[in-house]
């Protein structure tokens, strides 16, 4: 095997362990705006005037779920960001 084939498949190795570890901390930090939604905005809306949950969070709730973070994560920090709650550590 040629120096130039060992180094791209070091290169191509090293990538998809970054590209796994990148994918796990995105599912966490969806979980977690998840979680912090759930906690502090879906929990005021019990109160004394109620307000309706949009479908969109419903939504990006599920695709979290399923692992499409990149639909989930925009939706659930804007609403948090709406609801001027502080969003968690991404990392």
């Amino acid at each position: 095997m040629t120096i130039r084939m060992m180094c791209l498949a070091t290169a191509i190795a090293a990538l998809s362990a970054v590209t796994a570890q990148a994918q796990s901390n995105d599912a966490s930090y969806c979980n977690a705006l998840a979680q912090k939604y759930e906690t502090y905005v879906a929990n005021m809306s019990y109160g004394r005037s109620p307000m309706p949950e949009s479908p969109d969070i419903k939504i990006a709730i599920d695709q979290c779920n399923k692992g499409n973070t990149a639909a989930g994560i925009p939706v659930l920090e804007q609403k948090l960001r709406n609801a001027k709650i502080d969003l968690p550590s991404r990392g």
